[in-house]
Order: structure tokens, then C-alpha cells, then sequence
């Protein structure tokens, strides 16, 4: 077989972050150990293969950690986020407080590393356990500040587009992610003694495989950079696209999530949503009103007449209609039932709470108008006549 095609798990050198977070404490607490055995013999004896002393100082020294993290969790940040809180920036509270979890993390590490010495069992899967979530803890860190320093992308991309300088930063911020995290995944396959290069040049077909299996990523990938460029949609707006329609929570790299007025939350591929129109309702300055009306057939001509006019005068002078829209008052129809009036006009908003109380409010000014012309709404009814013959 090719030597190219063999990945050796021993031909690269390994990363060992662990050994240097311990401070040498394990040499320390053994050296310490030498005369508690001397004037204790008994502590000699071992239990599973460990000496006693050595496994009563182990646990001691772990539940010391594990008590560390608390007053770190608790007291220690705490402490900083305060003293951060008096500078004139807010990035370094943001740092310290992304940072908690990971550097609470480490404490556990350092105590069971230190744990695993004490006892003699660190073995080399031990080993490598231990560096491969030093490394995770690293790289989480490094997340961490990027999600903390978001504010700055923000900046930045409002310099090239203030409309979506959220969107184009959550985009930059994600593909940020995605690198960090794919050099710590290749940092703790280095743990085990993988060589990355090698295990990707050794993958041959596999690879022309996985880039066939990710067309599918890189069109939704090409389409949130469309959705962007077009500045079709933000989040925070009212949309309807292929049948789905809802307020748009986030536009991400893949995909994007549209949270529907029944709460439920839809997560769209960002090629369909490049590929299909999108009816934008947050986008318009107006929203219509459109509805027919039907009164009694005992209405008169002129009343009729002046209930129309009335209604149209009304239309134009109210303050939540737009006179620059179209507005139309007529007498439309003769219904099973009713003299049917069509009305037509814009209220000036496009928000929905806002728009149904205009018409709310312009539904009860017809009524008022109905009434005080003496005339009155039909319903469906029928006339039955008897005819009588004589007997």
C-alpha cells in the first residue's frame, strides 16, 4: 500500500496543553507525601493499586478545585464584572462574562489532571482526553470573546450597509465561528496524533463525495449572500414566502428562521428563499381597506345618494387615511337581499394592531351615517307569499 495513503497516528507530533496548567503542583503535593508515609506507615498500603495517601490527597486535591470553580463562578467574576462596569467601555464586561463557563471549565480540568497523576493512572488515553477538552476550553474561549466583541462587526458592517448591518454581521460572525471551530477540531484530532493534511489527501473519492453531499450548503450559503445583497428582507419584518408567513427572527448562513403568528417556528433554506418571491408586508407605507356594505331595499334613491356621499367625505377627512391613495365610495350593486355600496381606501399604516383600529373606527362612523339616514343594514332574507284561492 502507498505510503501517501496510510494516515500514522504517531508521525505528527501531539499537543499537550494540559501539562502546562497544572503548575508542577502534582511534583509539589508528592514530595510532600514522602514524610507523611515515613512517619505513617500504614498510608503505604494500597487500595486498587493506589496508596492511600496518595488517593485521600487526590480527592482532596479535586473537591479543592471543584470548590475553586464556585468561589470563581460566584465571587471572582462577580468581583470583575463590577470593576469592569466602572471603565468607559462595555466590551471588557461582555469578555469577562463570556469567559466565566470556560475558565470555570479549566479549574475542573486542572483538578482531575492533577487527580489522574496522584493516583498513577494517567494513562495515555487519559492524556489525550484531558488535552482534547483543554483544547475545546481554549477554542470555546476564543468563541466566546468573538460573540462578546459582536458589537464592533456591527460597526464595522454599518460603515458598508447601516439598512443590514445586523444581518451582514450575524453572516461574518457565523463564518468566524465556523473557521475557529474547524482549527479546533483539527487541533484535537493533533491531540491524538492525526495528521489533518494527510487524513484529507487520504480521502480520495470520499472527498468528491462530500463536496457532491455539500452543493446543497454552499446554494444556501450563495443565497443568504443574495437574500443580503437585495435587501429584501430584515429581521423584525413581516413576511410571506412559499406559503409560509411570519416575522423574520434570523437570517443565518444556511438558513433562515421565520417565526409564524400561530408562535410556531419555521426554518427556511436560504436557496428557496432566494429562489421564490417574497411578499414583503412590513415594507409597504400603507394598508388597504376593502369591504362591501348592503342596505334594505326601502332606502330611497336620495338616500342612498347621501349616504355615499357622506361616506366618501368621511374617508377623505379622517387622519388615518391616506388621501394620496385611491378612495372609492359607490353604489356597486342590487344583492338577493341588499343595495349593495363598495369601499375602497388605504389607512396611512401597515401595522396591524394600528390598521384594525382605524377600520374599527371607520366601521362605526358608517353605521353613525347609515343611521342618521334613516336607513338601515340588510341581512339575507327571503319573502314568501301565500297565494289565497277561493274556496
Amino acid at each position: 500500500m502507498p505510503k501517501s495513503n496510510i494516515v500514522e497516528l504517531n508521525a505528527t507530533k501531539t499537543i499537550n496543553a494540559i501539562n502546562g496548567m497544572d503548575t508542577h503542583i502534582a511534583t509539589t503535593i508528592q514530595g510532600m507525601l514522602s514524610p507523611i508515609y515515613n512517619k505513617f506507615p500504614f498510608l503505604s498500603s494500597t487500595l486498587f493499586g493506589i496508596p492511600i495517601a496518595n488517593l485521600l490527597a487526590a480527592i482532596i486535591v479535586l473537591l479543592f478545585f471543584l470548590m475553586l470553580r464556585g468561589i470563581f463562578t460566584k465571587s471572582v467574576s462577580s468581583w470583575l464584572q463590577r470593576l469592569a462596569k466602572k471603565t468607559d467601555t462595555y466590551y471588557d464586561d461582555k469578555i469577562i462574562s463570556a469567559l466565566k463557563h470556560p475558565l470555570s471549565l479549566g479549574f475542573v480540568l486542572i483538578g482531575w489532571h492533577i487527580f489522574f497523576l496522584l493516583i498513577f493512572k494517567e494513562t495515555e488515553f487519559i492524556k489525550h482526553l484531558l488535552n482534547t477538552f483543554t483544547v475545546f476550553l481554549i477554542f470555546w474561549a476564543i468563541v466566546s470573546i468573538a460573540e462578546a466583541l459582536k458589537g464592533i462587526l456591527y460597526h464595522a458592517t454599518e460603515k458598508l450597509n447601516p439598512d443590514l448591518s445586523k444581518e451582514m454581521g450575524n453572516l461574518v460572525l457565523k463564518m468566524i465561528k465556523v473557521i475557529i471551530w474547524g482549527i479546533g477540531f483539527a487541533a484535537m484530532l493533533q491531540v491524538w496524533g492525526i495528521d489533518v493534511t494527510a487524513l484529507i489527501a487520504s480521502l480520495g473519492l470520499g472527498g468528491l463525495a462530500f463536496a457532491l453531499a455539500a452543493k446543497d450548503t454552499a446554494a444556501n450559503l450563495f443565497g443568504s449572500f443574495a437574500i443580503l445583497a437585495d435587501k429584501s428582507i430584515r429581521i423584525g419584518e413581516w413576511i410571506k414566502v412559499d406559503g409560509v408567513e411570519g416575522v423574520v427572527e434570523d437570517i443565518g448562513t444556511r438558513t433562515t428562521k421565520i417565526r409564524t403568528f400561530e408562535k410556531s417556528l419555521i426554518v427556511m433554506p436560504n436557496m428557496i428563499l432566494a429562489s421564490k418571491p417574497i411578499e414583503n408586508y412590513s415594507r409597504r407605507g400603507v394598508r388597504r381597506i376593502k369591504m362591501h356594505i348592503g342596505l334594505v331595499y326601502s332606502t330611497s334613491k336620495e338616500q342612498l345618494s347621501k349616504i355615499v356621499n357622506d361616506i366618501k367625505i368621511m374617508l377623505q377627512n379622517h387622519p388615518s387615511i391616506s388621501t394620496d391613495e385611491t378612495i372609492m365610495v359607490n353604489f356597486d350593486a342590487f344583492g338577493d337581499s341588499s343595495l349593495d355600496i363598495f369601499i375602497y381606501a388605504f389607512s396611512k399604516t401597515s401595522n396591524w394592531k394600528t390598521y384594525l383600529d382605524i377600520k374599527e373606527d371607520i366601521n362605526l362612523k358608517i353605521i353613525e351615517i347609515v343611521h342618521q339616514n334613516n336607513s338601515d343594514f340588510a341581512f339575507p332574507s327571503q319573502s314568501i307569499y301565500i297565494e289565497k284561492t277561493g274556496s
